[in-house]
C-alpha cells in the first residue's frame, strides 16, 4: 500500500507534465520536446523567489503565502518561456516537414539546458529547508500507509488543476477553440478561429501546468538540477503515449500507471533499474494496443 501510495504521488506530477506534451501534439502532431526545460525551470524559479522572499523578510510574515507566490511566479514565467518558444522556434517552421520543427525542438531543449546551467552553475540547488520542513514534519497514517502533507497537497494540487483544465477545455470558448482546432485545423481557421492564437495558449497552459509540477517535485525531492528536466520530460512523454498521445485523460492515466510501476518495481524487484521498468511497460501496452490505452487523438491535417 505505501508503494502503490507513493507511485501515485509521483504519477500525479508525470500527468500533469505529459499534459503539455499531448496538448501539443494533439493541435500540431508534434512533440515540443524542449517541455521538460520548461519543468526545470519551474523549480528553479521556485527556489530563487523564494530565497528573495527570505532575504527580503516575508518568510517571517507567511511560509504558506510565500510558497504561493513562488508557484505563482514559476507558472507565469514558464507560461511566459512556452510562448516565446513557440512564437521562436516552431511558429516560423509550421508548414516544414515534420522534421523540422522536431530538430528545433531539440535544439531548444539543449539550449535552454544550458542557459539554466550558466545562470545558475552546474551543482544541485537545494529548496529552502524551513518551506519544505512545514509540510513534511506533517504526518498521517491513514490504514498504515505513511503520508505527510506535501504528498496530500501534490495530490489535491494535481488534482485541482486537472478539473480545472478540464473545465477549461470543455466549458470556454478557447477551449472549444482548441477542440475545433485539434479535429481539423484548417477547417476550424476558415470558420474564423485564430489558430496562431490557439496554439499559443495551448504552449501557455502546457508550460504552466510543467512548472507546477516542477515546484512540487523540488519540494519532493529537496533540490533541483539544470539536467533533472530530460529525464522527467522524457518519462512524461512515455506518460502522453502510453495513455494515449494526443489524449488529455490517456494522460492522467498514463502519468498515474507510470508511477505506480515505477513504485512497484522498486519495491518488488531493485530501484537499480528504477527508470527502466516504465519503458518496458510502455512496449508491452504498444505492442498489444498500438495507439495507447484509451487510444490516440490527433489533428486532421488532410
Amino acid at each position: 500500500m505505501q508503494s502503490l501510495f507513493n507511485g501515485l504521488v509521483q504519477g500525479a506530477v508525470y500527468a500533469l507534465i505529459a499534459l503539455g506534451y499531448t496538448m501539443v501534439y494533439g493541435i500540431l502532431r508534434m512533440i515540443n520536446f524542449a517541455h521538460g526545460e520548461v519543468y526545470m525551470i519551474g523549480a528553479y524559479l521556485s527556489v530563487v523567489t523564494l530565497s528573495l522572499l527570505t532575504a527580503l523578510g516575508f518568510a517571517a510574515v507567511s511560509v504558506p503565502l510565500c510558497l504561493l507566490v513562488s508557484l505563482a511566479v514559476a507558472m507565469v514565467f514558464c507560461a511566459a518561456h512556452g510562448f516565446t518558444v513557440e512564437r521562436a522556434a516552431y511558429k516560423p517552421l509550421r508548414q516544414s516537414h515534420l522534421l523540422v520543427p522536431l530538430i528545433s525542438a531539440v535544439g531548444m531543449s539543449t539550449f535552454l539546458q544550458n542557459y539554466v546551467m550558466l545562470a545558475q552553475g552546474k551543482a544541485p540547488r537545494d529548496f529552502p529547508h524551513e518551506f519544505r520542513e512545514l509540510l513534511v514534519s506533517r504526518t498521517f497514517e491513514p490504514f498504515g500507509v505513511r503520508v505527510n502533507l506535501l504528498e496530500l497537497v501534490i495530490l489535491g494540487g494535481t488534482l485541482l488543476m486537472l478539473v480545472l483544465l478540464h473545465l477549461f477545455v470543455t466549458r470556454t470558448n478557447m477551449g472549444k477553440a482548441m477542440r475545433a482546432t485539434s479535429q481539423d485545423m484548417k477547417m476550424a481557421s476558415l470558420a474564423g478561429i485564430n489558430v496562431d492564437r490557439v496554439i499559443s495558449v495551448t504552449f501557455v497552459i502546457g508550460s504552466a501546468l510543467a512548472a507546477a509540477a516542477g515546484v512540487m517535485v523540488c519540494m519532493y525531492e529537496k533540490n533541483t538540477c539544470f539536467d533533472r528536466g530530460y529525464l522527467a520530460g522524457l518519462k512524461a512523454f512515455t506518460a502522453a503515449v502510453l495513455g494515449g498521445i494526443g489524449n488529455l485523460p490517456g494522460a492522467v492515466v498514463g502519468g498515474l500507471l507510470l508511477g505506480i510501476v515505477e513504485s512497484l518495481g522498486i519495491w518488488l524487484l531493485s530501484p537499480d533499474y528504477k527508470d527502466v521498468y516504465a519503458f518496458i511497460v510502455l512496449i508491452l501496452v504498444l505492442l498489444v494496443r498500438p495507439t495507447g490505452l484509451l487510444g490516440e487523438q490527433v489533428a486532421d491535417k488532410s
